[in-house]
């Protein structure tokens, strides 16, 4: 049996395992299992490995994309230079195994926004300074984007929700959510800005996929936004791990 799973605390709100699951019977990939492992700490990780000797790749979500750094072998470049990791692929041999840290949040956050990007696009806002949000500031970096990160405390080189002006928002022409604001069980949350200065020029981009259409994306569309859910990227980083994990060269 060939085991794969989720790491993260809490993990109600993931659709990983409904997703892998499915997949393991649409296509008949047989003698293979992805189930949820919630850890309350970190440092549990190694236990988990050891105790769990069929496992052999896993999903990393929050809070831990960055802190599970620490347990890593071999870092691929551009997880390291995003600094975070939301896949690991685990190696074994005598009795011992090693850690390869691999960031598949790249290729989703690429895919969710290549339908939507146009050359009138010159901003962006980010919410949140997570794992997530580095990779998403990532790929913004790479489509040649200008970046306003924003964070609940004021710290040097980000804004805090209070500066997000008329002005800053007119500007920007995509504002992406990192933040787990409006996630399930929790779905009547938002990020404190102020919706009624958006319009149909404004982008909303929502990480979270439970539900698909958050309330920061339901306000987005009472004012004309266009809004992208989390879904397709939930599905497109999630094939991205099941190549890492099945790529012998990787």
């Amino acid at each position: 049996m060939r085991k794969y799973g989720l790491i993260g605390y809490p993990l109600g709100h993931s659709f990983s395992q409904t997703y892998f699951t499915g997949k393991f019977l649409k296509e008949n990939i047989i003698g293979c299992s992805y189930d949820n492992f919630p850890l309350s700490d970190i440092s549990l990780l190694p236990e988990l490995i050891s105790g769990e000797p069929d496992l052999i790749g896993l999903n990393v979500t929050i809070p831990y994309k960055s802190d599970v750094f620490r347990f890593i072998d071999v870092l691929d470049g551009e997880a390291r230079e995003i600094g975070a990791v939301n896949v690991l692929k685990i190696k074994r041999s005598d009795g011992g195994f090693k850690l390869f840290g691999f960031n598949s949040d790249v290729t989703g956050i690429t895919d969710s926004l290549l339908p939507v990007l146009h050359g009138n696009l010159k901003n962006a806002i980010v919410l949140g300074t997570g794992g997530s949000s580095r990779a998403v500031c990532h790929v913004l970096r790479k489509f040649g984007l200008n970046i306003w990160q924003v964070s609940r405390n004021k710290r040097p080189g980000l804004l805090d929700y209070s500066d997000l002006d008329l002005a800053l928002l007119a500007d920007a022409g995509l504002i992406v959510n990192t933040t787990p604001l409006g996630m399930f069980p929790n779905t009547e949350t938002r990020p404190e800005i102020n919706y009624s200065l958006l319009n149909e020029n404004h982008i909303l981009f929502d990480l979270v996929y439970n539900p698909e259409i958050t309330f920061f994306l339901r306000s987005g569309i009472e004012r004309g936004c266009s809004v992208i859910g989390g879904l397709k990227m939930l599905h497109s980083q999630a094939e991205r791990a099941w190549q890492i994990w099945n790529d012998e060269n990787l």
